[in-house]
């Protein structure tokens, strides 16, 4: 299973790190066939918050097909608030 947890400027470090902990530790002591991986709008770095920068393993363009895609909460207004 194909996992992908979208990241952006100013996300809460938290909420996509611990989440990408979990799931990925889960995959390795359940001995699951999951691939977990930050995805973002663009294949640059991120400035999460406290500005903690991180580098995402694929860009919205170029993800292979995800089976579930998590989208962070948090200070998500300014993403949202984005012209496509």
């Amino acid at each position: 299973m194909n996992i992908g947890i979208y990241i952006y400027d100013q996300a809460e470090v938290l909420d996509f790190s611990g989440l990408f902990e979990v799931l990925s530790v889960a995959s390795r002591l359940g001995n699951l066939a999951w691939n977990v991986w930050l995805v973002a709008e663009e294949e640059r770095s991120v400035e999460a918050r406290g500005v903690f920068h991180v580098m995402p393993h694929y860009s919205i363009q170029n993800v292979p097909d995800l089976d579930v895609l998590i989208v962070v909460v948090g200070a998500q207004s300014a993403e949202l608030g984005r012209k496509q």
